[in-house]
Parts: C-alpha cells; structure tokens; sequence
C-alpha cells in the first residue's frame, strides 16, 4: 500500500512537470546598450563655497552599460573617470541607477554615487533626452543630452563634512 501510494505520488509530479513543460513559454527580451560622453560639472556649492567650471576646470568621461527589459524601466551601470584642475587629480565615480523612460525620447532616473579613493557617497537624479540618429554613426544609434545633480555627502576623516551639490550636463552618443 506504501509502495503504491510513493509510485502515485511520482507520477503525478511526473504528469504535472510534463504539463508545465509543454505549457507555451514564454521569453522576456532583455536588451543591453550603452553609452559614452563627456560631462561637465558647471556649478558646485560645497562647505559653504561655490565654485564653476570657469574658477577650477573639471571635465569627466562617462561610459555606461544599460540592461533593459521588455518595460520602461532599466539598469544603468555608469563609471565617470573625471580630470579636476584643484586639486589636480583625476576620480573615478562608480554610479549604478535606475531609470525610466518616458515619452518622446525622456528618460527620468535615480544614481547611487560612490568616489573611488574618497569618502564621498550619494545620489544623482537625473533628465535625460535622446534623438535618435538617422542615420546610425557606427555602432552609435542615439545623441543624447542630460541634467545631472549629484548630491553628495563627504565625511572626510579628521576634516569638516563638505556635502557638496553639482549641477551638471552630460552629452554623448548611445549605442
């Protein structure tokens, strides 16, 4: 009687798995893009200063992987080599975030920035436009335009807490 409910029980997960396995599957299209440009911090006000890009140049080179699936919303790995006249140094901003993109070419999102080498971390909304070309410039497919402000909160040991604000814009091309 054991052995005949055991031998029951495994043909009915048998049968069951047999049904989902021949139940219509169905595939999730992820896209994976990019994107690469240069960005300039126009304004800063830190501690208690601001500055502007025409006081002390900066000037960064974003590079970014985006995942994306069948919705509006995605994954966007971004990396920001920047080169800073002062203190002359050259950062590296790691900032994942997640996006959404709206109609007509609009993408609104949310970064988290980590400074490498810095004990600087925050968050970065961002507007974001893109055109896309007409005709594709290699493997570029997009122009694109953004509006960043990073928010960033500094905790420098032995130093004074700097928090600074940015305004920022970034172009470049997509892929």
């Amino acid at each position: 009687m054991r052995s005949e409910g055991c031998r029951l029980l495994c043909f009915a997960v048998i049968g069951v798995a047999l049904l989902v396995a021949m139940g219509q599957s169905v595939h999730a299209q992820t896209t994976v893009g990019g994107h690469v440009g240069f960005l300039v911090p126009w304004f800063t006000h830190a501690g208690g200063e601001t500055t502007s890009v025409f006081d002390s140049y900066s000037l960064g080179m974003p590079f970014g992987v985006s995942v994306q699936g069948q919705g509006r919303m995605f994954v966007d790995f971004e990396f920001i080599p920047t080169v800073n006249q002062t203190p002359h140094e050259t950062t590296l901003t790691v900032d994942p975030g997640v996006l959404y993109k709206l109609n007509h070419g609009f993408t609104v999102g949310l970064r988290a920035a980590f400074d490498i080498n810095s004990s600087r971390v925050g968050f970065v909304p961002l507007v974001n436009k893109s055109w896309k070309l007409r005709n594709q410039i290699g493997i570029f497919k997009a122009v694109f335009f953004e509006v960043d402000l990073p928010v960033k909160f500094s905790r420098p040991p032995g130093g004074p807490a700097t928090n600074p604000f940015t305004f920022a814009t970034q172009f470049g091309f997509g892929f």
